[in-house]
């Protein structure tokens, strides 16, 4: 705690917003004058907000009360020293401290999605090995639309002109929206947040923001208060930034592509390449099996919404299968033209919409049984295969739940509670779609059936 207390000194933090990750990736906690917060040492909240879903409801009362505790008793929050984060948009100092949760009886919640990728991390060091990642969050910028039943409409740049066509790389596109862009840049600075390069995407007012490579830990820190601060600067200028993973019909959809690599603890060397030669290592191939044999395990972690799943409509450009290849786009396990110690795999599958902590477990965890379990790759692909579909591939969300539901694989190593209490949080909001009537259905059911 003394290095937190240091830390909000030195920054004049007046409140303070203690935060954890829900399983939507949403932040949920407490804001807590400072002096309060530093007597407090971490707070507590009920158990039960880990199994809370994006429209706030609970997971059903039969897994609800048999992974958390009937009575709906507190967890206790400790707060990270290594998560501390201004809050730059905020009228007085203020600052967000993620926090890892507890059971009452001190032991990590099997629930908390921090826990789980903290945990994979611990079986790569069980190995002697450490994990690297780089994430790739693409987003668009939208007019913003206080009527869910009309589409979103891109806003309009700096000029007074509202963007049309395909502007991928457009440098002057990029310049339209140079305001919230520089503030995105300014605010993420203050974080000390890795950001890298920004580009303009196929999508109309479509950005990617990469990250320098480095700690999963870090990273999916980092790219939780990352989506806070670019909602917040988007507000700042009237528009609204989302990361739904397909937010405009007959625009691109929204990605959060994760460079992975895996280093030696004891060399400080990449094991994905050889030692002798530019080649790839036994190890890469089997991390490139285990991504294919168990991507299908974890789809829901890569694509937790209803709307995750139209990303992989036939007409879209994103990869429908883990198929992997050299500087092959049209793949969902791309592996770049890198030298000797940046070999790396590019799993392109994951959405925008996903929780960065489950989404990145979920990659590093299935590389991880692929060495384990020294599974082979397929053979490379070398041709476009953006619409070839892997049959055992779910690619809805029905289809998607049931599969990580039967996985033993996954129970084993994220235990049983936490599969049980995650496929329940995303099908109480399935169940809350289908119990919506969509302008689809009156446009074409309403007069004609």
């Amino acid at each position: 705690m003394d290095k937190i207390k240091s830390w909000l000194a030195a920054h004049n933090v007046m409140h303070v917003q203690s935060l954890i990750s829900d399983h939507s990736g949403i932040a949920r906690g407490k804001v807590f004058p400072v002096d309060k917060f530093i007597s407090e040492d971490g707070c507590r909240l009920g158990e039960t907000i880990l199994l809370m879903s994006t429209t706030g409801d609970l997971a059903a009362d039969d897994v609800l009360y048999s992974v958390a505790n009937p009575r709906d008793i507190d967890m206790f929050l400790k707060p990270d020293a290594n998560a501390c984060y201004m809050v730059p948009w905020a009228k007085e100092p203020t600052a967000m401290i993620i926090h890892d949760c507890f059971t009452q009886d001190g032991a990590a919640s099997k629930l908390s999605p921090r826990s789980l990728l903290k945990k994979v991390i611990a079986l790569y060091q069980e190995q002697g090995l450490k994990a690297v990642v780089a994430p790739e969050m693409e987003l668009y910028f939208a007019e913003t639309n206080h009527d869910a039943n009309q589409p979103l409409r891109a806003p309009k740049g700096k000029s007074g002109r509202i963007e049309v066509g395909r502007q991928s790389f457009g440098i002057d596109a990029i310049s339209e929206f140079e305001p919230v862009l520089q503030d995105i840049y300014a605010w993420a600075k203050l974080q000390e947040l890795d950001l890298d390069i920004v580009v303009h995407e196929e999508g109309t007012a479509q950005f990617e923001f990469n990250f320098d490579h480095g700690d999963p830990l870090k990273l999916a820190d980092q790219v939780f208060v990352f989506k806070r601060t670019v909602k917040a600067a988007a507000e700042k200028h009237g528009i609204t930034a989302t990361f739904m993973a397909k937010p405009i019909s007959g625009e691109p959809g929204s990605a959060m592509h994760i460079h992975q690599s895996i280093v030696s603890l004891d060399t400080g060397k990449n094991i994905f390449a050889n030692d002798d030669d530019e080649g790839f290592s036994e190890a890469f191939y089997h991390y490139i099996g285990g991504l294919q044999q168990y991507t299908s395990h974890v789809m829901p972690m890569y694509a937790p919404n209803v709307n995750s799943y139209r990303r992989f409509l036939a007409q879209e450009t994103s990869p429908v299968n883990v198929h992997w290849g050299m500087e092959n786009r049209t793949v969902g396990l791309r592996v770049p033209d890198a030298p000797k110690q940046a070999k790396r795999v590019e799993n392109r599958i994951p959405g925008a919409d996903a929780n960065p902590y489950l989404a990145i477990a979920a990659t590093l965890l299935c590389g991880y049984i692929g060495m384990m379990e020294k599974i082979k790759p397929s053979e490379e692909t070398t041709t476009k295969a953006n619409k070839t579909v892997n049959e055992d591939l779910p690619l809805s969300i029905e289809s998607a739940l049931s599969c990580m539901s039967k996985s033993e694989v996954i129970k084993h190593y994220l235990t049983d509670d936490f599969v049980r209490g995650y496929v329940a949080t995303r099908a109480v909001d399935y169940e809350k779609y289908k119990s919506e009537i969509s302008a689809w259905e009156r446009r074409y059911l309403l007069t004609t059936v």
